[in-house]
């Protein structure tokens, strides 16, 4: 897999500004996402259903962060001498740390029932839709594999 020439850093070596600012709304989301904030309530199917699908996103999420393992980056823009992982669970999903996020914070809002956190969900969902299309536009310029295994695999879940 060949990687092209990729602007990987400004001038100063530094993550790029809007690298910097996506990850910072990012970490902003997830964390106002555990504040105990009484909005509305839901009841969406069976209550404890929910912790075990959240569980599952964090797995989802732990074993995407060791298969990246050196190759792991906050930032959308991919690493110097960065790799093309398309094995384990990146076979399921482009951004399969994205989707267990995503998992765990749907699942645990209906498991508490928690419409506050149901709307930060959608909100990160969003954000992570533009992240990945900006994301993507970058790794279609690093590898030249990139639009192949874009055609065959799902952003967040596997195509059928």
């Amino acid at each position: 897999m060949r990687i092209k020439n990729a602007n990987f850093e400004n001038k100063n070596g530094m993550p790029k500004i809007k690298d910097v600012v996506l990850v910072s709304i990012q970490f902003f989301l997830m964390l106002v996402f555990f504040l105990n904030i009484e909005w509305f309530s839901i009841i969406f199917i069976e209550h404890y259903i929910w912790f075990y699908i959240g569980i599952v996103g964090v797995a989802i999420s732990g074993i995407a962060l060791l298969q990246l393992n050196v190759y792991l980056s906050p930032f959308p823009t991919p690493k110097a001498n960065s790799k093309l992982i398309t094995t384990g669970v990146f076979k399921l999903s482009r951004h399969p740390i994205y989707t267990g996020i995503l998992i765990f914070m749907f699942s645990f809002s209906f498991w508490l029932g928690d419409g506050y956190k149901l709307c930060i969900s959608l909100v990160i969902s969003a954000l992570f839709i533009y992240k990945t299309n900006y994301e993507e536009s970058l790794l279609e310029n690093t590898f030249d594999d990139y639009k192949i295994y874009k055609s065959k695999i799902g952003r967040f879940f596997p195509k059928f």
